[in-house]
């Protein structure tokens, strides 16, 4: 099960979150691309820790908001979707071919994220605007109990699809992530951490807030850098569920 984290989310002096400590402990960064969060230096700093030690680099673009970061919903067009798509991951894209590298996958952020996996054609958007920067690059999506329908949509769109799932975060019976409004929507003892990783891990699936097991398929596991107790909680899977193959 392979480690992924969202990185390079400082800004000009502003930091957020501890990149240094968790990148040697992950296989897949998620690099903001300057909309959400990032600048150029940032980015081109991020890039070169994650060569450092080996870490697949992965585009986490957003809609334009760097007050919320991110986090905002904001309507566009299919044409805006495919407009932001190409500008953020060509960004970065090319800082990686500066330096002898290329991005290896698509992660959307935020409300680009939960909007995308609410309304089909706004997934269908991301998918041809993923497809037509590079069709062989992946996207990655939160997996749920759609994602067989997911499969068939990227499949129809020629677009590698990788799932993820939240070690982190609880589940409701629809296999989508518990709102964080909610009581106890995000998991803060590292024991239950650990073990709904490995429930992912080994058997292909959680239990749900509910009590309801869910089969929920993933490529990847989504993990948090953000203080020193999110960092422990990552060494802690990265030793539980060994390096990824």
């Amino acid at each position: 099960m392979k480690l992924n984290c969202d990185l390079g989310e400082s800004f000009g002096t502003w930091t957020m979150g501890n990149d240094e400590a968790v990148m040697p402990l992950i296989d897949m960064a998620n690099v903001a691309c300057g909309f959400h969060a990032s600048d150029p230096d940032i980015m081109v700093r991020t890039v070169r820790l994650a060569m450092s030690y080996g870490v697949a680099i992965g585009a986490h673009p957003a809609y334009a908001d760097l007050q919320g970061f991110g986090r905002r919903s904001i309507p566009h067009t299919a044409e805006q979707i495919h407009a932001l798509i190409w500008y953020q991951v060509g960004a970065l894209d090319g800082i990686c071919q500066a330096v002898g590298q290329r991005v290896a996958y698509v992660k959307p952020h935020g409300a680009l994220n939960n909007d995308m996996m609410k309304d089909p054609a706004i997934l269908e958007a991301v998918l041809k605007a993923v497809h037509d920067y590079s069709p062989d690059l992946p996207l990655m999506i939160p997996t749920t109990r759609l994602h067989g329908e997911h499969r068939a949509l990227a499949a129809q769109h020629q677009v590698p699809l990788w799932l993820e799932a939240f070690a982190d975060r609880a589940y409701d019976n629809e296999g989508q992530l518990v709102s964080r409004r909610q009581p106890g929507a995000v998991h803060h003892d590292t024991d239950t951490i650990v073990a709904q990783a490995r429930s992912f891990a080994e058997q292909g699936g959680v239990r749900s807030v509910e009590g309801q097991w869910l089969d929920l398929p993933a490529d990847s596991l989504c993990v948090h850098g953000d203080n020193p107790e999110s960092v422990a909680a990552v060494k802690a899977i990265r030793e539980a569920l060994g390096k990824a193959a």
